[in-house]
């Protein structure tokens, strides 16, 4: 009798958390609705939105030398535009199986939630007179048990080490080169879809004379939030793979 509960393949799993619910199915479905955008109204506003939906990840072909635009001949284009629809469709099921691990961890919480017992109204009174030291606050444990999966595996922390690796070199940009250029399209890069958000919320800062040297600070804290919320993503998607990956105990 074959062995169903074998470990599948790091593809696989993604396939399945990609289009394993409905969360995953729609973003694909509005993934699709903007490609078929940019072949139908090239020269209107929603043409690029791809990039935006398919980013992080999407956004690193902007600073690599091959891709769309790519010269040497026909064959050498049709093979860099190939390899560039590949990882654009490798991005969407990322970010598809990103937010498939997202609700899947979501409604697993709230079936175990309730199944969870109450520490007995007996053993209260007994620690308070042994005087051990008192749990962290449900606010506390809550935040920490939000923020683990950014910090738990290599996948998270490998993006984080990325993020504050242009971060840094943003500030330094900033502060320190007589001419930064476009230094913060690097964090904005790394930290999208919300860093695009964050480029934009400083802008009211800018505004001011005064407070013209806070706008850079205001934007790299935007981005680390940013940043971080992608890093605890990521790290749901790595911990679910994790859980696929392990075969369950005879």
């Amino acid at each position: 009798m074959p062995n169903d509960s074998r470990p599948r393949s790091l593809p696989h799993r993604l396939l399945v958390l990609a289009t394993g619910n409905w969360l995953a199915r729609g973003y694909l479905a509005v993934f699709a609705l903007s490609l078929l955008v940019m072949f139908l109204l090239p020269e209107s506003g929603f043409a690029m939105s791809f990039l935006l939906l398919t980013a992080p990840l999407s956004l690193l072909t902007m600073v690599l030398p091959f891709g769309p635009g790519t010269e040497g001949g026909g064959a050498v284009e049709v093979l860099a535009i190939g390899f560039w629809a590949a990882w654009l469709l490798l991005c969407a099921f990322v970010n598809a199986a990103v937010l498939g691990a997202l609700l899947q961890r979501s409604a697993t919480s709230a079936s175990t939630g309730f199944r969870k017992p109450s520490p007995p109204v007996s053993d209260l009174p007994e620690r308070e007179e042994t005087g051990t030291a008192h749990p962290a606050s449900p606010r506390l444990r809550r935040t920490r048990a939000l923020l683990a999966p950014a910090v738990d595996n290599w996948l998270a922390r490998g993006y984080l080490a990325v993020v504050a690796a242009s971060l840094g070199f943003f500030l330094v940009a900033v502060y320190l080169l007589p001419d930064p250029g476009f230094a913060a399209i690097w964090p904005t890069m790394t930290t999208a879809p919300l860093g695009v958000v964050a480029l934009l919320v400083p802008s009211p800062v800018e505004w001011t004379s005064s407070l013209a040297w806070l706008s850079p600070l205001v934007f790299s804290a935007e981005a680390a939030l940013s940043g971080l919320f992608n890093a605890v993503l990521l790290g749901r998607l790595a911990r679910m793979l994790r859980a696929r990956e392990t075969p369950p105990a005879a």
